[in-house]
């Protein structure tokens, strides 16, 4: 064979040699002229990547791990419990030890004094400091003491029991009026009954609000609230407090927002829901003060322009005496004050400022406040206080 044809075909063969290599390395995954490797697994890597492999070769399917769920949606708080409220009748009744032990030095020092075995001048005189003291008024005092006296001279004889009935009938003839005591929260057509709270500072109002409210549903009434006190920030959280326990929606708006705003947007959200009643809870403020008190008129004139207010309530601190009074008095002059919730009257000796509220203004006690319980606010019964006050428990 000639040797040029020799070296041609040796050539050839070579090529198609390498021709065909290069075919298959181009056809293995990976980048050409590496060759992947991989890490060699230890310990427990190395006997979950054995199960992969058997699970792989069986056709078995893996149920993918519970994932937790996101750290802001395991940090967000519960909701709070909604809670059912016990009616609101019966319970001055219920509440009635209460008022016997902050009441019953005054009762049963009156008691005693008539009871003594001979009433001169100055007996009279000290049952009239007495009454005076449990800021009864001194016209209201003078009164008692004046009607006391004609009908023991006429009977002649002080039994206890008697005696006890004389001072019941001449305090029952204080404290009765003629006026509503009833808090109107009935609604009228489509449109709620509307109840505003005032007061000044100290004296409970949004507690009072809050209360009133939970006595509300407790009655079977649907309730809104507007926290239209935006000058205190604990305020508005205080309110939404007792609102999300009793389950009533609650209005309201950042910090030094206008008050007569936030209290139009609740009779609105009243009026939307079809609630029975809306109660704005109002910033407390000084009865000096010819500024604050004219912003008050304001919140009720807007609200008006939505729906009648039905009731508009002065929270009164019982332990403040003459000073209420005088509150009063001004609260009265600017939005009509409807009637008067006294608070802390399980507090103090001094029940005798329903008397001359009542004297004064021509404004019933309607509620009373017996405590620091969710429950503690009561419709005033005359009766049940009376009673309460001259019990011998």
């Amino acid at each position: 064979m000639d040797i040029t044809l020799l070296v041609a075909i040796v050539i050839a063969v070579v090529l198609l040699a390498a021709g065909g290599f290069f075919l298959v390395m181009t056809q293995r995954p990976g980048k050409p002229g590496k060759e992947e490797t991989k890490p060699e697994a230890t310990g427990e890597a190395a006997g979950a990547t054995a199960v992969e492999d058997r699970e792989r070769d069986t056709g078995t399917v893996r149920t993918p791990p519970a994932q937790a769920p996101p750290a802001e949606e395991a940090a967000k708080p519960a909701e709070p419990e909604v809670e059912a409220p016990p009616p609101s009748a019966g319970r001055m009744v219920r509440l009635r030890a209460r008022l016997a032990r902050s009441q019953s030095s005054f009762g049963q020092g009156l008691l005693n004094l008539l009871s003594a075995d001979s009433l001169d001048e100055d007996a009279w005189e000290e049952i009239e400091d007495t009454l005076i003291t449990a800021d009864i008024g001194v016209t209201s005092a003078t009164q008692i003491v004046e009607n006391l006296r004609t009908r023991v001279k006429v009977l002649g004889t002080r039994g206890p029991d008697e005696v006890r009935s004389l001072l019941r009938e001449e305090l029952l003839a204080q404290i009765t009026t003629s006026a509503d005591r009833s808090v109107h929260t009935e609604p009228h057509g489509d449109r709620p009954a509307v109840i505003m709270v005032v007061g000044v500072n100290g004296t409970g109002k949004t507690t009072t609000t809050g209360k009133l409210a939970r006595a509300l549903v407790g009655d079977g009434r649907s309730v809104v609230l507007g926290a239209a006190d935006t000058f205190r920030a604990a305020a508005s959280e205080q309110l939404q407090t007792w609102g999300g326990r009793v389950g009533a929606p609650v209005v309201t708006k950042e910090e030094g927002a206008d008050p007569a705003s936030v209290a139009f947007d609740a009779v609105s959200r009243g009026i939307e829901d079809g609630a029975d009643t809306v109660i704005i809870d109002t910033a407390g403020r000084l009865h000096t003060k010819t500024g604050l008190m004219d912003e008050l008129g304001k919140v009720k004139r807007v609200v008006e322009k939505k729906s009648q207010v039905d009731e508009v309530l002065l929270v009164l601190d019982a332990t403040t005496g003459q000073n209420g009074l005088r509150q009063a008095r001004v609260f009265g002059e600017v939005v009509n004050v409807t009637g008067i919730a006294l608070t802390k009257l399980d507090g103090t000796a001094k029940g005798g400022i329903i008397v001359q509220v009542q004297r004064e203004l021509g404004v019933p006690v309607k509620l009373v406040g017996l405590g620091e319980g969710p429950d503690d606010l009561a419709p005033f019964d005359p009766e049940v206080f009376v009673d309460t006050i001259l019990s011998e428990d």
